[in-house]
């Protein structure tokens, strides 16, 4: 088979070469560290812009289950739980309503890069049908909102609220649930669902906090500064000088709309993405076979199984993603890896360098200036970053108001001063300075101490896994922590489509739940059953360590520190771990339930 762009023996061993240049010009000794979090002094980065704080009185009552996160984790569990006949139900959120990350992010030009008829869950139980083929921010926050009011989960719903603390009490087995707005109620069970990229982070650029302008965070847009909405009108940037940091997935959406409405553009890069074809467009219910019952969910499993490696005989979705799903081996685990590991590698490597040919060859097409265009081609492995779609991004460049600043041959942004941006010892004025910088991903309350979680004779979670490592029965409970489910990607199944990821583990939560009621038990694996997930997820783990260690730095390394030691995905993939679920939930749930000795508050 013809590969195009595929490359030659040399060219490949050039491509090496270059690679492993453009990633040590790029490489920070200080890894993560040259972030910052949005506390203390830069809490104003994480204020909510969208709803005012409504006064009210601190609850202190009993509810059956506490969730906490109400993002599409939160939602899909608090849904579940209502299915299987859970009563009270209480989803906890700092945002003022529901929606997640999608209620955060409202940046102007704002879509998923996954298809909203596979992103979108619960499709089939709210009849809904998304209007394009990527939706809009706003479509998919208003889909959450709909799940919610279809499952009465807004009743006991406590909004612009961070738990501080959940406590096991031993004598009546139920969690102390506390907040920072004095609430203190039990629940008898808490179902973490914080989300892996809840918590934005600044760079750690010296003189940040000196820059007179004004300023913020993607993820808390200032349209009372720059006015218009997520469709762009922004008004109040006409004659501005706009200084945009990032071009990951989120400034590649930003940068189109920030250079049609602002003064000027200046877009600080360290590392350009690659972008490639969006081609989004209008959809209608036929375009999808959306009049079939279960539709929408056999969509998303066709979906599930190309990304995973799975053999299919019909790409309903044909997109960038599924067309490039041969690429995803080194990110999602698959059965891919079987077989001659040499041939495998040579043929992959193969592919790759021809997709990012492709790639490369699509800027030079595209962007009339020769040195903006070399700025922006991306030089390394396809699954080194995440893949990022716009038609839109790179003919921005070609505006004569939008000036690309890259600074890799500096390691970032020098320094900012009380007027501008400096690189390079050149100095940028701007009226306004915008961080695309994205979250601190994988990091959660729970994972930074900031909401300790103490089980069984006062054990702190956070520490229990400093000192032996995380320790799971499929990623969702520990033992000495009974009652408490975690929803997330720690031992668990990981995809390109987290959504889909977290329905199945709403339904398992909602199932590990209904068992327990019907047994008047608790939920708490044994330490013999952690041992054998343990087991289980290193037995045939991916070798991808060297294949990251050689990436550029970004978050899926590290920044550059290279991939976390250990077994942290089941091995197999997705669809083999929601098959072991079922499995295991058919014939096996009753091994997780022990016996209780206090009755049940009600």
């Amino acid at each position: 088979m013809t590969i195009p762009h595929a490359p030659t023996r040399a060219e490949l061993i050039a491509l090496r070469q270059r690679y492993r240049l453009e990633r040590e010009r790029r490489v920070q000794p200080d890894g993560a560290g040259q972030y910052r979090a949005t506390d203390a002094e830069f809490s104003y980065y994480a204020a909510d812009p969208y709803t005012e704080v409504a006064e009210r009185e601190p609850v202190h009552d009993t509810v059956d289950v506490a969730v906490i996160g109400g993002g599409f984790g939160g939602i899909l569990a608090g849904a579940r739980m209502r299915q299987e006949g859970v009563e009270r139900i209480r989803i906890i959120d700092k945002g003022g309503d529901f929606g997640g990350t999608w209620y955060w992010n409202r940046y102007p030009g704002i879509h998923c890069d996954i298809e909203s008829h596979v992103y979108l869950p619960m499709l089939d139980e709210t009849g809904y049908v998304p209007e394009w083929k990527y939706s809009p921010g706003e479509e998919i926050r208003r889909h959450a909102v709909r799940i919610a009011r279809k499952f009465n989960l807004y009743e006991d719903a406590l909004f612009s609220t961070s738990v501080t603390s959940l406590t096991w009490d031993e004598a009546s087995e139920t969690w102390i649930v506390a907040t920072d707005r004095g609430d203190v109620f039990r629940a008898t069970y808490v179902v973490t669902a914080t989300g892996t990229l809840s918590e934005p982070k600044l760079p750690g650029i010296p003189g940040i906090e000196d820059f007179k302008g004004h300023t913020f965070h993607t993820s808390r847009w200032d349209y009372a500064y720059t006015g218009g909405t997520p469709d762009g009108g922004m008004t109040g940037l006409a004659h501005k000088r706009v200084g945009i940091v990032g071009t990951g997935a989120t400034g590649i959406q930003v940068v189109p709309m920030l250079a049609e409405d602002a003064g000027h553009v200046y877009v600080f890069q360290r590392t350009p993405s690659t972008v490639d074809v969006r081609a989004n467009r209008r959809t209608t219910a036929d375009d999808v076979g959306a009049g079939r019952d279960g539709w929408a969910r056999e969509r998303r499993e066709n979906y599930l199984r190309i990304v995973s490696g799975e053999p299919v005989e019909e790409d309903l979705v044909a997109d960038q993603w599924t067309r490039s799903a041969g690429l995803l081996e080194k990110l999602l685990p698959s059965f891919r890896r079987h077989g001659d590991r040499t041939a495998f590698e040579a043929a992959y490597e193969i592919a790759d360098a021809a997709k990012m040919n492709e790639l490369r060859a699509r800027v030079e097409e595209t962007v009339t200036d020769p040195d903006t265009a070399a700025k922006l081609k991306p030089w390394y492995r396809y699954a080194c970053k995440r893949p990022t779609f716009s038609d839109k991004y790179y003919p921005a460049f070609n505006r004569a108001n939008v000036t690309l600043v890259d600074t890799a041959d500096t390691h970032g942004i020098e320094r900012i001063t009380e007027h501008g941006v400096v690189v390079a010892g050149t100095s940028y004025e701007l009226d306004c300075l915008i961080f695309a910088t994205g979250f601190s991903a994988g990091t959660s309350g729970i994972s930074s101490g900031n909401l300790p979680v103490h089980g069984r004779g006062g054990t702190q979670l956070l520490h229990a896994r400093a000192q032996q490592g995380p320790r799971t029965l499929h990623g969702f409970t520990s033992n000495g922590f009974p009652n408490l489910i975690q929803m997330g990607s720690l031992h668990n199944a990981s995809s390109v489509n987290f959504t889909h990821i977290l329905d199945e583990q709403a339904v398992h939560a909602a199932a590990l739940v209904a068992a327990a009621e019907a047994k008047s038990a608790l939920v708490e694996p044994s330490r013999a059953s952690e041992d054998a997930w343990i087991a289980a997820l290193a037995e045939g783990a991916p070798d991808h360590e060297w294949f990251h260690a050689e990436c550029t730095p970004g978050y899926y390394n590290r920044e550059g520190r290279g991939r976390p030691n250990g077994p942290t995905a089941y091995p197999h993939g997705a669809v083999a771990f929601h098959e072991l679920l079922q499995r295991w939930r058919e014939g096996a749930v009753t091994e997780i339930l022990q016996t209780r000795t206090s009755p049940q508050p009600r």
